[in-house]
């Protein structure tokens, strides 16, 4: 006897396709049934009852089928399995979600889509499926917070954004805070044009009635307006000037043949072991440079308290003030999700992709900070009272 011919891939398909036609009208036939209290065959009862159907198109992973939906007489029936306005079936748009997240733009989406699936989809409706995360960003945003938090680092992402035909830059914030369990949570996104202490202070209240008591230190970059506000919602937090921002401005003035060696005085700088120390290295870095830069030594005798504030801290507690490791871990993600659009149609569409990508940094945030319990030791002691 002959071993039966094996199926070609398109024959396959098609099979998948018919079981998922059948399934799903079979699941809305029943859906029915429970909602009216009674099967197809059996009597109707007096005050609803079946009226007909009407045929819907839904594109699945294996091409688009097309469902005859049941209906009642009083139109109060709302199928589940295949929502009223659903077009495109539940796995199938998780999928285009997650390529998305992933950094996709919506015409790489579209050609993935047509290729593994042959399925055509519209930019305009990967927009719209994608358009879902809106109420869970909100949600987000204006979730409950942590009453404590020993740090909080904010940084600036530019990014263009298409608004009333023109394109603009936009300066998109995130707060990342450090809780008292040692866990690591970005706060949330803030979108705005032009920074002042209004912008600010709009931002800490919102944080402030989302539960925050307290911020012990805030690691902000030279932001106007913000050290204004932060004294004026949490007086009690210490503001630290980022180093980094500040090295990274600082090298940016700087010619490319001086830029290593300057670097390293600069390290000699903010690595010093003490206050005083660092007071000297700076005062030796003016005696180098200061002829041929003389802009950088204002910028960092202008900023120095703000710069300093680290010193008064241990050695551990300094690293988190002063170090780049999570900032810069952050904005690789983002930057990762976000690199392959150059301008986006509207906030919602950067809000979305900033997201997606805060999502999957949360999910590898499980441990706490390394050291911890030492740092919270001493903490405790620092910020007696206020910690508990």
């Amino acid at each position: 006897m002959d071993s039966p011919k094996p199926l070609e891939v398109g024959e396959v398909k098609a099979h998948l396709k018919k079981l998922v036609q059948q399934t799903l009208q079979e699941a809305l036939e029943g859906e029915l049934d429970e909602f009216l209290g009674y099967s197809k065959h059996q009597r109707k009862p007096a005050d609803n009852s079946r009226n007909g159907k009407a045929t819907k198109s839904l594109q699945t992973e294996n091409g688009e089928i097309e469902l005859q939906v049941p209906r009642d007489r009083k139109s109060r029936f709302e199928p589940k399995i295949v929502k009223k306005r659903q077009t495109v079936l539940e796995d199938l748009q998780d999928k285009i979600i997650a390529m998305y997240s992933k950094g996709m733009t919506t015409r790489d989406i579209q050609d993935f889509v047509q290729d593994m699936y042959g399925v055509e989809i519209s930019p305009s409706l990967i927009s719209r499926l994608t358009d879902r995360l809106l109420p869970r960003i909100e949600e987000w945003q204006s979730r409950p917070l942590k009453e404590v938090y020993v740090m909080a680092w904010l940084d600036c992402l530019f990014y263009k954004i298409r608004e009333e035909n023109k394109v603009i830059n936009k300066a998109i914030y995130v707060i990342i805070g450090l809780n008292a369990d040692g866990h690591k949570d970005i706060l949330g996104f803030w979108i705005n044009q032009k920074e002042s202490s209004s912008f600010w202070l709009g931002v800490l209240n919102d944080l402030k009635s989302r539960g925050v008591r307290d911020v012990f230190i805030f690691s902000v970059d030279g932001l106007a307006g913000f050290e204004q506000a932060i004294h004026t919602v949490y007086p009690q937090a210490e503001v630290q000037q980022c180093l980094v921002h500040q090295v990274r401005n600082t090298l940016r003035y700087v010619a490319w043949k001086d830029r290593r060696e300057l670097s390293q005085d600069l390290k000699t700088i903010y690595r010093a072991p003490t206050l005083e120390e660092a007071q000297a290295a700076l005062d030796r870095f003016d005696e180098k440079w200061s002829r041929k830069y003389p802009h950088i030594l204002k910028s960092w005798r202008a900023n120095w308290d703000r710069l300093m504030t680290y010193f008064r801290y241990p050695v551990e507690i300094r690293k988190l003030m002063y170090t780049t490791n999570l900032i810069e871990s952050v904005n690789s993600k983002f930057r990762k999700a976000s690199d392959a659009r150059r301008v986006f149609p509207s906030n919602d569409a950067i809000l979305k992709v900033l997201y997606m990508a805060a999502m999957e940094l949360e999910k590898k945030w499980t441990m706490p900070i390394r050291d911890w319990p030492l740092i919270y030791a001493q903490l405790m002691i620092l910020f007696e009272g206020r910690l508990s």
